[in-house]
């Protein structure tokens, strides 16, 4: 067994496992610290149908032998999490309460809103989408309300009238969190389901991120926040950047277009909007990668201020290093290298992979401490929602043990290298 194999089935996994599955009312339990301390019961649908689809790709992983364990626990636990889902989350407009409590009461925000977010609601339907494979008849409702819920979150981006919690998209902007959101879980959607809405909507979304006027990227550049006008180009809202978000993008459009080969973007374009992204984000003070950064120097973002709360958060966390741009970058990094064969990309996935490894696992193998600080040390603040995340580190470790599983089967190429400072973990059975 891999090192990286370990350290997902017995540290990560095993940890979810452990703490945060409910076994018996469904879902997951994410109110943690940053250092895994339970603060609250609550369960947020965003989390929720993260873990679902999660648990889905444990089990499917653990049917193609990638993985050690009982497929018939985790498959379980995707599908208790739907019919939590599908029981309590929705609202007659076919929006999700964005809190709700431990058995499942919808939980208003300060202002009295239950939908708040319309990416609660894509990722309800992710989590749908994930549990529906392979659950036979129960899968028809799970199904239907996904199909419905992701036209209605569809509608309301283009509209602009869909509410963003935690991210609030000031007027005048598009976010990139938008449509790249509808890629994926539509392209998910498609996976379970393969109808001609899912499809639509994929296709669409991927114009609206590459290919169309009005793109978020280009050939090595993109918005993370694309003003309307070009008065406002010189705004801190349109120059800031997330690099975590284009390249966890980047794995999202290489999966879609393996599933519908006419949306594959060409690989000179995948290989330079990834070097950019690394270029443009790594710290080279500290090492890993920066939340936020300026589009064109890289380093802390400037620009004109708008006075938003958004604007308050890239100003205050952009030198964070967080969990999920560090797992997400390690997946995509060594994708892209493999399918490329690009060796920029292979030097800098050896480079991501190392420093992910060495600053983010619980020393006490108790999953990651997920929140950093520029220099590595933790970070005990909320940096988006007050929980710890279920499915960024997993997914990862998940989508990267199958890709270097497979190119060792294939002995093709060979797999990226575990840093000398990731110690070889026994089998463990979860």
């Amino acid at each position: 067994m891999s090192a990286l194999r370990g350290h997902l089935e017995r540290d990560v996994l095993g940890w979810w496992s452990r703490e945060g599955a409910d076994d018996h009312l469904g879902g997951v339990h994410t109110c943690f610290t940053n250092r895994g301390e339970p603060t609250s019961s609550e369960k947020y649908t965003w989390s929720q149908g993260r873990w679902a689809w999660t648990c889905a790709l444990v089990a499917d992983e653990i049917d193609t032998g990638r993985l050690t364990g009982d497929s018939t626990l985790w498959r379980g636990r995707a599908s208790r999490t739907a019919e939590f889902l599908a029981a309590h989350a929705f609202l007659p407009d076919d929006r999700t309460s964005f809190r709700l409590s431990d058995a499942g009461k919808k939980l208003p925000d300060e202002n009295g809103e239950l939908a708040t977010s319309v990416f609660a609601d894509l990722f309800a339907v992710l989590g749908l989408a994930g549990a529906a494979r392979g659950a036979g008849e129960r899968a028809h409702g799970w199904l239907s309300q996904a199909h419905r819920t992701l036209t209605g979150a569809e509608t309301s981006l283009r509209a602009r009238t869909a509410k963003s919690a935690p991210y609030p998209v000031p007027l005048g902007f598009r976010d990139l969190a938008g449509p790249m959101t509808l890629v994926h879980v539509a392209g998910e959607l498609h996976r379970a389901d393969a109808s001609d809405d899912a499809r639509r909507v994929t296709a669409d979304a991927r114009t609206a991120l590459i290919g169309g006027e009005e793109a978020f990227l280009g050939d090595d550049s993109w918005w993370e926040f694309r003003p309307d006008a070009a008065t406002e180009h010189d705004t801190l809202l349109a120059r800031h950047v997330t690099p975590g978000h284009l390249l966890e993008l980047l794995w999202m459009l290489v999966h879609v277009g393996d599933q519908l080969p006419q949306l594959a973007i060409p690989e000179p374009t995948l290989t330079a909007l990834a070097v950019r992204a690394l270029e443009t984000g790594w710290d080279e003070a500290e090492g890993g990668l920066l939340r936020y950064v300026d589009r064109d120097t890289g380093g802390a973002p400037v620009g004109r201020l708008l006075d938003t709360p958004y604007e308050a958060l890239v100003e205050h966390t952009w030198d964070t290093k967080l969990w999920w741009v560090h797992a997400e970058a390690m997946y995509a990094t060594a994708l892209l290298a493999h399918r490329t064969g690009s060796r920029e990309l292979t030097r800098w996935a050896e480079r991501v992979r190392e420093y992910t490894l060495g600053t983010f696992p619980d020393p006490d193998g108790q999953e990651w401490i997920q929140i950093r600080s520029r220099d590595g040390s933790p970070l005990d603040e909320v940096v988006a929602l007050p929980v710890k995340d279920p499915m960024h580190i997993a997914r990862s470790l998940l989508l990267l043990n199958a890709l270097e599983h497979d190119i060792a089967m294939d002995h093709t190429t060979p797999a990226i290298t575990t840093p000398a400072n990731t110690t070889t973990t026994e089998e463990t059975s979860l």
